[in-house]
C-alpha cells in the first residue's frame, strides 16, 4: 500500500487520481441504484456496497486500479434469493459468501480461478444479460416482471400488448426507450460532451424529462442510508445450515470470485501499473462480502465497466476508488432526496443497455469458426441460465468443458499396415482411452483372424485401464481363434515380447505407455522397414 500511495508525491498524480474518482462516481452512482432496484431489494442497499467497496476494499492490497460494488452479473441470483428466501437472509447469505472468498484466498486458490473455459464464463455473462434483458423489459413498461427466465420470455408478447393499450406503461416504455437511445448516441458525441459518463447523462436527462413534463412514472423508493442497514439475526444466521441455503452461497462464491478475477486480468490489460495478485484480491472481496452481509447489503464483486472508467480516467493509485466512495458515502447521506426522483423506467434502460453489453454477440462467429463445440457451450450455458437458473446453467457449462477438454485430448490415430511376408501390423498412436475405445476396437475385431498381428504402441503417450483390459482379451480371442499369438512392439531397439498367451500382458501394455511419454515416440510411418530389420 506504500508503494502505491508512494506514487502521489509525483507531481500531477493526486490531481489525477481525484478527477478519476470523480468520473467514477458518476458512473458507479446509477448503476448501485439501477442493481439495486434490478435485484429487488432497497436502492440504498446498492448504495452501501457502492461504498464498502470504495471505503473498505478501496484500501486493501491486491488489485490498485480495480473498483468493486454491486454488478450486474449477479442481479438474477440476488433476485431469485430474495424472491426464495426473503430480504432479511440476504445478509446472512453475502456474510458467509465473503467468509468462504477469505478462506479461499487463504489457501491461493485465487489463481484456480483463471481456469474456468472462457466459454463458460462468456455463457454465464450471456445467460445473466438475456435475463436481465427480459426482466427489465417489464421495469420499462411498468410491469410486474415474471419469476422465472421462461415465464419473463413467454410474457413479452403481452407486455407488448399492455404498452400499445395502456397509456401509463407506454410513457414508461418510451422514457426507458429513450434512456437506452441516449446510451447507444453517447460515445459518437463530441469529446467535450462525453466527459460526462453516458449511464449518468441518460438518467439525468430521463428525470429531468419526467419532472419537466410531469409524467406519470413511478420513482425510485429510497430511505435514508442508515436506515437501510439491517444486520442478520440469530435467526437468519441458523438458517445457513440449510441445504438450499447453501447452495446458493456457493454460487455466489463461485460467480463473484470469478467476475472479480476475470476483471482483474482485463484491468490489468489496460495499464502498465503493479500487476493484480489473485489470492490477495479475493481476499480483500472477501472482506468486502463479509461486511456487506453484516450490513444486509448487495453482494459485491470487482465490476469492469467502474473499473474501466477508473483506468481511463487516468488513475494511478487505489486513492481514486477510495475517494469514490467518499463521494457515494457523501450524496447518500446529505442528497438521498435527488434519488427518489429517478424515474424506475429510465435505470430499467440503463440496465436493459448493460445486459445487452453482456452478450458477446461479436465473438459467436469466430468462436464457431476457430471450435465450433466452444460456441456450443456457450450457448448451451446461456440458454440454461435463462432456463433454469445461473448455478444449474454454470454447472452444466462446466460439465461441457471438462467432457470436450476429455475428448479432445483422448485422440488416438490408428494405423494398419501389412509387410511383405504377410504380417499385419497395427499402429496406435496419442492417448488411447476409454472414449476412444468402441473405434479402436471396431478396428481390431476387423482384422483378419488367420493372419499374424503385431501391436505397435511406441506412439502411445497414455493408455488407461479400459483399453489395457480390451487390448488384452482381443490378444486372446484373436490367439484363441488361430490367428497366433499378437506380439508387442514396446521400444526402438528392444525384443518382441509375446502378447495373447494371457501372461505378464498388463505389464506389457503398461510400459509402453510410460516408456513412450518419456521419449516422445512418435507415429510409425507406413513401410518402414526398421521394425523388419530389427526382427530379424
Amino acid at each position: 500500500m506504500r508503494s502505491s500511495f508512494g506514487e502521489l508525491r509525483r507531481p500531477g498524480v493526486l490531481r489525477q487520481d481525484v478527477l478519476a474518482s470523480l468520473v467514477v462516481f458518476l458512473v458507479a452512482l446509477p448503476l448501485c441504484v439501477g442493481v439495486a432496484v434490478a435485484s429487488g431489494v432497497p436502492a440504498e442497499l446498492g448504495l452501501l456496497t457502492g461504498i464498502v467497496g470504495g471505503l473498505v476494499v478501496g484500501f486493501l492490497p491486491g488489485s490498485t486500479l480495480q473498483v468493486s460494488g454491486p454488478a450486474a452479473g449477479l442481479t438474477v441470483l440476488v433476485f431469485e434469493a430474495v424472491q426464495e428466501f426473503g430480504l432479511g437472509l440476504l445478509g446472512a447469505i453475502v456474510l458467509l459468501t465473503g467468509v468462504l472468498q477469505i478462506l479461499l484466498g487463504l489457501l491461493r486458490c485465487g489463481r484456480w480461478f483463471r481456469a474456468i473455459s472462457v466459454s463458460v464464463v462468456q455463457g454465464m455473462l450471456a445467460g445473466i444479460g438475456l435475463v436481465l434483458i427480459f426482466g427489465q423489459l417489464y421495469t420499462m413498461a411498468a410491469a410486474r416482471q415474471p419469476r422465472s427466465g421462461p415465464d419473463k420470455i413467454l410474457g413479452l408478447p403481452g407486455l407488448a400488448v399492455d404498452v400499445v393499450a395502456g397509456p401509463g406503461a407506454a410513457t414508461a416504455a418510451a422514457l426507458g426507450l429513450g434512456t437506452i437511445a441516449v446510451l447507444v448516441l453517447w460515445p459518437r458525441m463530441p469529446a467535450s460532451v462525453r466527459v460526462v459518463p453516458a449511464p449518468l447523462a441518460a438518467v439525468a436527462l430521463a428525470t429531468l424529462v419526467s419532472v419537466v413534463f410531469r409524467l406519470d412514472v413511478a420513482p425510485v423508493t429510497v430511505r435514508g442510508l442508515l436506515d437501510g442497514i439491517q444486520p442478520p439475526g440469530p435467526g437468519e444466521l441458523a438458517e445457513l445450515g440449510g441445504l438450499a441455503v447453501l447452495g446458493t452461497v456457493v454460487a455466489f462464491t463461485l460467480i463473484a470470485s470469478a467476475e472479480s478475477l476475470f476483471s482483474a486480468a482485463a484491468v490489468d490489460r489496460m495499464h502498465t501499473g503493479p500487476r493484480t495478485h489473485y489470492d490477495k484480491e479475493l481476499v480483500a472481496q472477501g472482506v468486502g462480502n463479509s461486511l456487506c452481509g453484516l450490513l444486509g447489503a448487495l453482494p459485491m464483486t470487482a465490476v469492469i465497466v467502474r473499473s474501466s472508467a477508473n483506468v481511463r480516467a487516468g488513475a494511478r493509485t487505489s486513492l481514486s476508488r477510495i475517494l469514490h466512495g467518499v463521494w457515494l458515502a457523501l450524496f447518500a447521506v446529505l442528497l438521498p432526496a435527488a434519488i427518489g426522483v429517478i424515474p424506475l423506467a429510465a435505470l430499467a434502460g440503463v440496465l436493459v443497455h448493460a445486459g445487452c453489453k453482456l452478450v458477446p454477440v461479436k465473438e459467436i462467429a469466430p468462436l464457431v469458426r476457430r471450435d465450433r463445440g466452444e460456441a456450443l457451450i456457450l450457448v448451451v450455458t446461456a440458454v440454461a441460465v435463462v432456463v433454469t437458473n445461473l448455478f444449474e446453467g454454470v454447472v452444466l457449462g462446466l460439465v461441457l468443458a471438462v467432457a470436450k477438454c476429455a475428448w479432445d485430448t483422448s485422440h488416438v490415430q490408428i494405423d494398419l499396415r501389412e509387410l511383405a511376408d504377410g504380417r499385419l501390423v497395427l499402429t496406435l498412436a496419442g492417448h488411447a482411452t476409454f472414449l476412444r475405445l468402441p473405434r479402436t476396437l471396431e478396428t481390431l475385431e476387423a482384422l483378419p483372424k488367420d493372419r499374424p498381428v503385431e501391436l505397435d504402441l511406441r506412439g502411445v503417450h497414455h493408455l488407461d485401464v479400459a483399453c489395457q483390459t480390451a487390448l488384452e482379451g482381443w490378444a486372446l480371442r484373436h490367439h484363441a481363434a488361430g490367428g497366433g499369438p499378437v506380439r508387442l512392439v514396446t521400444g526402438d531397439t528392444g525384443p518382441d515380447m509375446p502378447f495373447g498367451d494371457g501372461l505378464a500382458t498388463l505389464g506389457a501394455i503398461d510400459s509402453p505407455s510410460r516408456n513412450s511419454h518419456s521419449r516422445g515416440a512418435s507415429i510409425i510411418a507406413p513401410g518402414a522397414t526398421r521394425d523388419e530389420g530389427t526382427r530379424k
